[in-house]
């Protein structure tokens, strides 16, 4: 057979396989899963070309055709919370879900401490044990990166929480649902887990986002620096790595302690550091899928990685917000984080709280101010319920329309009174409160900026700070430290959020 026989052959041979394909759809759509009640029912995936294809749910039916490139695409009309109800796709083939619930759908993302699990929380064994909500369900999204966005994930499937599953739980999202699910009336609650540990915001943004900040360019150049530098960085390891096993072999010869292995300081070009590299993977996936919004809690590692780099992660973290919005298509869906808890770190941790802070002008955003339950030697907080609980309060004003109090006191402005300052605040229900003790926290500075510690009093809803060594104060801040000693909280038990009085 000639070549052009061949050829043909193999036309007819693949025509032939794609005119019987199956249908198929991403795995966020499976049993168990939790559709966005309000929204319009997205149903997605592909078959062969001009297959016919119809998807019923709820009593309704819709109708399409795939494209020349075999995708497909139907939107239901939008439904109240409820179910669990049955979901057919019929192509060439039938699919059927089962257990499929209405309710509120919310992305959990972030690094290590989002993804810290329910057992590794405080009260873990009771809080497993009592995990009982099948109205909450969760899928996990595995470790990905890619050089573009992808279309499908892979991962754990969707779930109906219960003692079972529930260790492995990202705990602030469990938290966060279960107090939704019991103020809001028992809707059922999603929660789409995509994190990874250790991970920089930049590697959360996609292309798009990060080049439409010129402002941001600098992430591109750091990120080549990285790639040039990897060979020299892979070769010393490697060497360092073979020294290691030598000594480590000596020392289990002759019972003595074995050395620490020694740990690559450099990053992997196309690693999770990436930038846009998990945008592509763990985040553009999801994009097809209305949710209700965002919770967030990351930023350990860029404050860590450039002391300097907390005005660059503020136009960062502020273009990701933007970039998801634009991705889901769905206005400026509510999007709430976690503002980095206390913890022995380095004075950088203190800018990236004012960044974080600083993205609240953003709208439809709310901030968990976790200043008063880090642990001062462990970047890992295990007191996630109150991290959770604060995020849901954040959520049913910001996603929900309540009239309650979301949040800490937060800076507002500040004003000269001969020579002190009178501080004034936002939420403040209840009052300002000194929690154990005189008010501590506060510095003061003149025009040299050099800060020293303040006397504070609570006015009103005001504090007044001075200092006798201070004879013409202009700035002041409030618990700026990487470990502050501070104890302002309103009168709902909220802590204040760390502030600076410029920008």
């Amino acid at each position: 057979m000639n070549s052009r026989l061949l050829f043909l052959a193999g036309l007819a041979l693949a025509a032939s396989l794609t005119a019987s394909a199956d249908v198929t759809l991403p795995h966020v759509l499976a049993d168990h899963m939790v559709i966005q009640r309000g929204q319009p029912v997205h149903i997605w995936g592909k078959a062969a070309p001009d297959e016919a294809v119809t998807v019923s749910f709820r009593g309704a039916t819709q109708a399409t055709k795939a494209d020349p490139l075999g995708r497909w695409s139907v939107s239901l009309a939008p439904g109240d919370a409820g179910g669990p109800f049955p979901l057919t796709v019929k192509g060439n083939n039938t699919i059927s879900f089962n257990d499929v619930l209405v309710g509120d759908v919310w992305v959990a993302s972030g690094q290590s401490n989002m993804e810290f699990k329910l057992r590794q929380a405080d009260n873990a064994a009771a809080e497993i044990a009592a995990a009982k909500y099948p109205k909450i369900r969760r899928m996990l999204s595995d470790y990905k990166v890619a050089d573009y966005p992808m279309e499908d994930v892979t991962g754990k499937p969707w779930v109906e929480v219960n003692p079972e599953n529930a260790g492995g739980a990202s705990a602030v999202a469990f938290f966060f649902a279960r107090h939704l699910q019991e103020k809001e009336g028992g809707v059922p609650i999603g929660i789409i887990e995509t994190f990874w540990g250790g991970t920089p915001v930049e590697a959360w943004v996609s292309l798009h986002g990060i080049g439409a900040d010129p402002a941001l360019m600098p992430i591109f150049s750091e990120w080549a620096k990285t790639e040039e530098g990897w060979p020299v960085a892979q070769a010393n390891y490697e060497k360092q790595l073979a020294d290691w096993n030598i000594a480590a072999a000596t020392a289990k010869a002759n019972g003595t302690a074995v050395p620490n292995q020694p740990a690559l300081t450099n990053t992997r070009p196309g690693g999770a550091y990436v930038p846009a590299g998990l945008y592509n993977a763990m985040i553009a996936p999801f994009t097809p899928f209305p949710i209700k919004g965002a919770i967030w809690y990351q930023g350990e590692t860029n404050a860590n990685a450039n002391p300097n780099g907390a005005s660059l992660y503020a136009r960062a973290f502020q273009a990701m917000i933007r970039d998801w919005r634009r991705a889901w298509g769905q206005g400026d869906f509510p999007f709430l984080f976690v503002q980095l808890a206390n913890y022995k770190a380095n004075p950088a941790w203190a800018d990236l709280r004012e960044a974080q802070r600083q993205t609240l002008s953003l709208a439809n955003t709310g901030m968990a101010v976790t200043i008063d339950i880090g642990i001062p030697d462990n970047i890992h907080p295990t007191n996630k319920q109150d991290v959770g609980l604060r995020l849901a309060l954040a959520a049913r004003v910001v996603a929900y329309g309540e009239k309650l109090e979301d949040s800490g006191p937060t800076f507002s402005h500040a004003s000269r009174e001969g020579a002190a300052l009178r501080v004034w605040f936002e939420h403040t229900t209840g009052g300002l409160k000194a929690k154990s003790g005189a008010l501590k926290g506060f510095e003061v500075a003149g025009n040299d900026r050099k800060f020293v510690a303040a006397d504070a009093r609570v006015e009103g809803n005001s504090i007044v700070v001075s200092s006798p060594t201070v004879a013409a104060p202009a700035y002041t801040r409030y618990a700026w430290a990487d470990n502050p000693d501070c104890n302002l909280y309103n009168g709902e038990g909220l802590p204040a959020s760390p502030f600076r009085s410029w920008e």
